[in-house]
């Protein structure tokens, strides 16, 4: 049995569970709880990061959505995921660089301000404002991006469509879904009747009840937010510098592990 560590909510291991649904595997796909975080414990010893998505595959454990994804592709080719040509493959890897680091990014900084309450005031509507215009900008990118295609991967559902459905999904739930009657609305129409997506869609909002739990123990230090690469750019140079700092004054956020 292949099991998920996950968080449901998480773009990145939604791309994963979608995956994993469509290639017809059988998983278990669990949170991490207080007795996953020992050292021995496989989701400890599969991630140096600490992070969701880790996949343990009998003996071997992976990390990273991307990895992960790829590690499904190399260990059970059938059905394949991925277009053939390596110009197609190539366009679709740049889609989910795309998606995993700049929309995520967006998506993140809204759920710091409007879940977390990381910001009130003209700073919350200044970044809520320039998440909104930034959502716009990334689906006319990837409407672009659609063209002609059906799906992402191409004439039929595949990789790029998994990797691409999370975020749309996680703006539309904050209120800038893709504009009606465009290309990209139509997909979306589409992923959304997909039984993949609505077994992974189903998981998400009994794992928010979590949330309200954690904001006390955010207040305390106790539970930290991470803020890496794309994430802690999103802030800078939106204007939320004074977030990062207050949170690392609160000790209520975190960058990435340093493996010891």
């Amino acid at each position: 049995m292949i099991t998920l560590y996950e968080h449901p909510s998480s773009p990145y291991a939604q791309k994963v569970k979608i995956l994993l649904i469509e290639k017809g595997l059988a998983f278990e796909a669990r949170m991490p709880g207080i007795a996953d975080l020992g050292p021995e414990s496989d989701f400890t010893k599969g991630s140096p990061r600490g992070e969701v998505p880790v996949l343990v595959d009998g003996e071997t454990r992976v990390f990273d959505s991307t990895i992960i994804a790829e590690y499904l592709e190399d260990a059970y080719p059938e059905p394949v995921m991925r277009p053939k040509a390596a110009a197609e493959r190539a366009r679709v890897r740049m889609l989910e660089e795309t998606c995993d680091t700049l929309f995520e990014a967006v998506n993140w900084a809204v759920a710091e301000i409007v879940v977390w309450g990381r910001a009130t005031g003209e700073l919350r509507e200044t970044l809520l404002a320039r998440a909104v215009q930034q959502t716009a900008g990334i689906h006319r990118w990837l409407e672009r991006e659609l063209g002609a295609r059906r799906f992402f991967n191409g004439d039929a559902f595949g990789y790029a469509d998994a990797c691409v459905y999370p975020y749309v999904a996680g703006a539309a739930g904050r209120g800038c879904a893709p504009p009606e009657g465009s290309r990209l609305a139509d997909w979306y129409a589409r992923m959304l009747s997909r039984p993949s997506v609505a077994r992974c869609s189903a998981d998400v909002a009994p794992a928010l009840g979590s949330f309200e739990q954690l904001k006390g123990l955010l207040a305390q230090g106790l539970f930290k937010r991470e803020y890496r690469d794309h994430r802690l750019e999103w802030m800078l140079r939106s204007g939320g510098v004074e977030i990062v700092l207050e949170g690392m004054k609160k000790n209520n956020i975190r960058f990435s592990h340093e493996p010891t």
